[in-house]
């Protein structure tokens, strides 16, 4: 997935979840934050955020804030709109020959893909996971009812004998692996490990992200 129009910026604090305070040639100015997340270890005083020209009049603010560079990390993609535009294409490479429908009803839920083959559908949910500690990333970043909805969700379809899959995409390269973070969500980490045991297909892949660009790349392990 791509970006039309980027610029840079560098972040000076975050007001709340969805405004951020960036400076941008030499002018202090508000720009929208795409990813409601702490992304403490992230939006640090004097980074170099990236922006995107934003569209529309009824917008508030004329950018969005949608990567950053992080010491020692490098760029991390932090757009939460950006994993399932990134997994559809990826979910197109995984399966040529199916048919990928998106926002699909199940249940209680509302999952991110369907993929349809002749054989059977695929439910899948996806998750963007930004943390990320001397190499190994970690998710959620802040508590998620939503995620263990779903992970409960598609443990219940995977008894059924349905397929289902989460798919994590970590949104920067260099990670080695995923894990949940438990010492954050232990309901997300308990969900995580009965939705496996039950047989819930679990994937990770890291991310080559640009300025402009994210795409998801090689798979990484996920450590349950």
């Amino acid at each position: 997935m791509e970006y039309a129009n980027v610029t840079l910026g560098r972040f000076l604090s975050r007001p709340n979840r969805f405004v951020a305070r960036v400076e941008l040639n030499g002018e202090e100015v508000s720009v929208h934050v795409k990813n409601t997340g702490r992304c403490r270890e992230l939006l640090v005083r004097d980074a170099r955020v990236v922006l995107s020209i934003a569209e529309g009049d009824h917008r508030k603010t004329k950018y969005d804030l949608i990567a950053v560079y992080k010491e020692g990390t490098g760029l991390i993609n932090m757009d939460s709109q950006a994993p399932n535009a990134a997994a559809k294409e990826l979910l197109r490479r995984l399966y040529p020959d199916a048919r990928i429908v998106p926002e699909q009803k199940c249940g209680a839920s509302r999952f991110d893909f369907a993929v349809d083959t002749p054989e059977h559908r695929r439910w899948v949910e996806v998750k963007g996971c930004t943390l990320e500690r001397s190499g190994r990333c970690f998710f959620p970043d802040a508590p998620t009812e939503r995620g263990v909805k779903h992970l409960r969700e598609l443990r219940r379809l995977a008894e059924e004998g349905e397929k289902a899959t989460l798919l994590f995409l970590v949104q920067m390269k260099g990670a080695v692996s995923l894990a949940p973070n438990d010492e954050t969500d232990p309901a997300f980490g308990r969900a995580l490990r009965e939705a496996a045991a039950a047989g819930v297909e679990i994937l990770c892949y890291d991310c080559l992200v640009t300025e402009r660009s994210m795409c998801a790349d090689r798979p990484l392990p996920v450590l349950l």
